[in-house]
């Protein structure tokens, strides 16, 4: 991976799941434990409850409902928040993480998560894992009303935390908002190889992937 020029960057925006944290927790729960919840709730086979879920998240991917609690409660009948909590032994860092977390503050980088994470799935995870010293903000784009997908999520950051685009790292797994924050005109873009350390590597496509966050560190 090509070095970061630390003297270009002031300001270091990331996002959550899949890049701070392993993203194994978020799949398992949405892919494996959800539907297994909802077929014993439904008195119906695994199989079946996937087939009934699986067109319904597919509608709601890269939409601010897509990562909404509140909605999802509502649209299953179940507390998201109290199912999470059922498996949040399976929150862990990726490695290397807070050691990069570290780096930033001594380097005195201006440093702000942003997730499109709920509230509540935020909390959860902070809970699990002291992240928050790290920061100097932490963002869910629900804060917005836009995700991170969307342009208008862009200029409410700016709004809310002035930041100069063309001095600013963003490190995300997702390579449509990755494009959306590129669109914005963020000049550092850093995807994740491995976002989910139970399912193997994952095409970063245009974009450079971090494989260890000691490659980073600023000196």
């Amino acid at each position: 991976m090509t070095p970061l020029d630390w003297s270009r960057i002031d300001t270091v925006l990331l996002d959550m799941d899949g890049t701070l944290l392993d993203l194994h927790f978020d799949n398992h729960f949405w892919l494996e434990y959800l539907p297994q919840r909802y077929a014993e709730r439904h008195g119906q086979s695994l199989a079946l409850a996937k087939a009934e879920l699986e067109p319904l998240f597919f509608s709601h991917q890269g939409k601010l409902t897509w990562y909404c609690l509140d909605f999802w409660s509502a649209e299953l009948g179940f507390s998201m928040r109290e199912l999470k909590e059922e498996i949040a032994h399976l929150i862990a860092l990726r490695p290397d993480a807070d050691t990069f977390l570290a780096a930033l503050q001594r380097a005195g980088k201006r440093v702000a998560l942003i997730t499109n994470a709920h509230r509540d799935s935020l909390s959860l995870k902070l809970e699990r894992i002291e992240l928050a010293p790290y920061f100097d903000r932490l963002i869910s784009s629900h804060d917005y009303g836009f995700p991170k997908e969307e342009q208008q999520f862009w200029h409410a950051l700016q709004a809310d935390f002035a930041f100069d685009p063309a001095r600013t790292l963003f490190i995300d797994d997702n390579l449509p908002i990755l494009r959306s924050a590129r669109d914005y005109g963020v000049a550092h873009l850093l995807a994740i190889h491995e976002p989910d350390s139970r399912r193997g590597p994952k095409d970063s496509e245009e974009f450079e992937a971090v494989r260890d966050y000691r490659e980073l560190l600023p000196q």
